[in-house]
């Protein structure tokens, strides 16, 4: 486990950006966000796309559940699912094909369908201290982030 504050939205997207790339040569990577409303975790994932070499506009698909972007050489793919406005895992919208697939999935209020989180996993844990800190606290469930955790 590591626990790391920033003082800034940017310095909050750096750190996504950071572990970003850390991980940016794993097949598969599951990082589920925790935190309250407003806490940073757009903000975070926005520097784990910058990582992948994403140019897109990132934000928050809380309205559409899912988003999906490529890098700009096509060969990395981000996955950015909301689930705050889901209301437990129903058999309308396909959750385990974007958890189970490859890539990087990114899931904010992970625990809105807790039954379809994979085994392995890197949990991030973000505590809104004031109004620009934030403390993050990075726990690698499974083999695929425990490098990145241990050097972030």
């Amino acid at each position: 486990m590591k626990q790391k504050r920033t003082y800034s939205a940017s310095e909050t997207e750096a750190l996504g950006y950071e572990l970003g790339l850390l991980l940016h040569d794993e097949a598969k990577v599951v990082i589920l966000l925790d935190g309250e409303l407003g806490s940073g975790k757009t903000t975070f994932t926005k520097g784990l796309a910058r990582a992948l070499g994403i140019q897109d506009v990132v934000n928050s698909p809380t309205f559409t559940i899912m988003k999906k972007y490529k890098s700009k050489d096509r060969l990395k793919t981000l996955y950015h699912l909301d689930l705050y406005r889901l209301d437990g895992a129903g058999d309308d919208f396909d959750l385990e094909e974007y958890i189970d697939g490859t890539g990087m999935i990114v899931v904010e209020w992970p625990f809105q369908a807790e039954a379809l989180l994979p085994k392995d996993y890197l949990m991030v844990t973000i505590k809104k201290i004031e109004d620009n800190i934030r403390e993050f606290t990075m726990e690698c469930v499974g083999i695929p982030c425990q490098r990145a955790v241990r050097y972030i």
